[in-house]
């Protein structure tokens, strides 16, 4: 199987399961289902519950006992773009190829949507939690812990409060790229964070290499956003580009210019690459989806 194959089949997984835990209701308060499902079914990447479980392989972790918290970080990561999108936020009327949940619903109904995919993705880990054996409650809470850290004031949204208060002004590279670990990054090393709790291998060489390639892909991952913000195609990318520019925001294109973005790029990929190599042949998807992140187009 290649690449390609892999990556569509673990999505599918994670699309499978993310429907049967966000069900269609028919009750009182079916909208907010609704808002729910619509945002986290319109389609992505799937990059960070995919990278939970291709991390878990590597450890040699069975699938579903990573499954539940890859999908509620996938709750996590959609309800953030949800209010992200927000007029109080970037005002953005697009998003994966259709209008944002503000747009399609109304702001109240995003702004609960995106609160309750929050709270049902810790409904999601802490039932995981209770349904473990008692020897792998620890792990579970573990890794709860992790993602509750990975979204918060010291993760994505911290992240996002330093974009918010950079807008307009003269930001230096090291606000820059604090904003970017928070902000991108964070979400996507909790996928190894979920892997490596899961597998009691915190302090071990393995933990390392997949932390520093979870590192060096989550800042290449919010590099080629912002060159795709320069050059990408609205209709590749499922929404609007040239937003930084539209917001005043000081991205990474702005402070070192396109080339420089470019040559960084290739730099992290190169670094991911190498971080990969380490776990020999079980490494290679990982080698495979650095590639990937370089060339995407949207």
């Amino acid at each position: 199987m290649n690449f390609k194959e892999q990556l569509s089949e673990m999505a599918e997984l994670v699309n499978q399961q993310l429907d049967l835990l966000v069900p269609v209701k028919d009750n009182k308060q079916k909208v907010i289902y609704e808002a729910m499902r619509y945002s986290l079914l319109a389609g992505g990447k799937r990059i960070r519950p995919v990278l939970a479980l291709a991390y878990a392989d590597i450890l040699g972790v069975d699938r579903d006992f990573v499954m539940p918290f890859a999908c509620a970080l996938e709750m996590i990561h959609t309800y953030s773009l949800i209010h992200d999108d927000l007029p109080a936020m970037d005002n953005d009327d697009l998003r994966r190829g259709r209008p944002t949940c503000h747009i399609k619903f109304d702001e109240a109904t995003a702004i609960l949507a995106g609160d309750a995919l929050l709270n049902k993705a810790f409904e999601v880990m802490s039932e995981a939690c209770n349904n473990m054996p008692e020897n792998m409650k620890t792990r579970g809470i573990a890794m709860m812990a992790q993602v509750a850290k990975c979204s918060g004031s010291e993760g994505m949204i911290g992240g996002q409060v330093i974009d918010l208060d950079s807008e307009g002004k003269d930001v230096d590279m090291d606000t820059v790229l604090t904003l970017h670990k928070h902000k991108t990054g964070a979400l996507l090393t909790a996928p190894a964070c979920i892997a490596v709790s899961a597998a009691g291998m915190e302090d071990t060489i393995e933990a390392e290499h997949i932390f520093e390639y979870s590192e060096a892909t989550g800042l290449a991952f919010q590099v080629k956003d912002d060159i795709l913000d320069v050059e990408g195609d609205t209709e590749k990318m499922g929404k609007a580009v040239g937003r930084d520019a539209k917001q005043d925001k000081r991205s990474m294109t702005v402070l070192i210019g396109i080339d420089s973005c470019k040559n960084m790029l290739d730099e992290l990929t190169v670094k991911a690459v190498k971080c990969a190599e380490f776990f020999g042949d079980k490494g290679n998807f990982l080698k495979d989806m650095a590639d990937y992140l370089l060339k995407r187009d949207n």
